[in-house]
């Protein structure tokens, strides 16, 4: 990602009077995109404890007093540089089951494209290798669920309704947060592969074995076990 600075963000807007407020908002959210965009690059090269404020400050070509106008500190711009991105994973696997109306061919393509996320420099190195300790668990799981946990509701409720399946509510967040959890485990061994590409392939493989199994199952008209309880 080149590096971003308010200059290169800014518009180039003629001065109008009676637009001085509108020019101090666009200048406002240039400097804090100027930040973000910078914090993203610096925390994926050096990670979170070798990237220092003052060289996020010296990217953005901004003053540190602009950065504490936007930001309480460190962990929070590295929080919002989390958010960006967990925001455009979500959006990306999103757009891929917009794609697909077969429910089989839905999960597929959600494997693929959460798959292909993965593999991104940024994402495994903030989200996954560095968001647990930087956030705490419980933020970094909650911010989770928050962008990707949708997209696996989505999946697993075409998936188990596409046949004669009567599941109801609970059971179906049951099986979501348990494929959340898979793909949440895949993501972390694909991260830390020295391999990603093959390790994001062998994960490709085993959780279609896991896709083919249930579509066999429906098309077989196998019933579910009965509910105990």
């Amino acid at each position: 990602m080149p590096k971003s600075t308010v200059s290169k963000l800014m518009p180039k807007v003629p001065g109008v009077p009676g637009v001085a407020g509108s020019r101090r908002q666009q200048y406002s959210a240039s400097t804090k995109r100027a930040l973000v965009d910078v914090a993203e690059e610096l925390f994926t090269e050096h990670g979170y404890a070798g990237t220092s404020l003052d060289a996020i400050v010296s990217g953005a070509d901004v003053t540190k007093g602009a950065l504490y106008h936007h930001f309480t500190g460190k962990q929070a711009l590295f929080q919002a540089v989390f958010e960006r991105i967990e925001t455009e994973a979500s959006q990306t696997i999103q757009q891929a089951l917009k794609d697909s109306v077969d429910p089989w061919m839905k999960a597929r393509a959600g494997l693929q494209a959460f798959l292909l996320v993965v593999q991104g420099r940024a994402y495994r190195r903030i989200v996954i290798q560095e968001g647990p300790s930087v956030l705490g668990y419980e933020r970094f799981r909650e911010q989770e669920e928050r962008s990707t946990f949708g997209n696996v509701v989505d999946i697993v409720r075409a998936v188990l309704t596409a046949g004669t399946w009567d599941l109801d509510e609970d059971m179906l967040q049951t099986f979501a947060r348990i494929f959340f959890g898979a793909m949440s485990s895949a993501g972390e061994d694909v991260a830390a592969s020295d391999d990603a590409i093959a390790a994001a392939a062998r994960v490709e493989t085993a959780v279609g074995f896991i896709i083919s199994g249930f579509q066999a199952l429906v098309e077989a008209g196998v019933e579910l076990p009965e509910q105990e309880g």
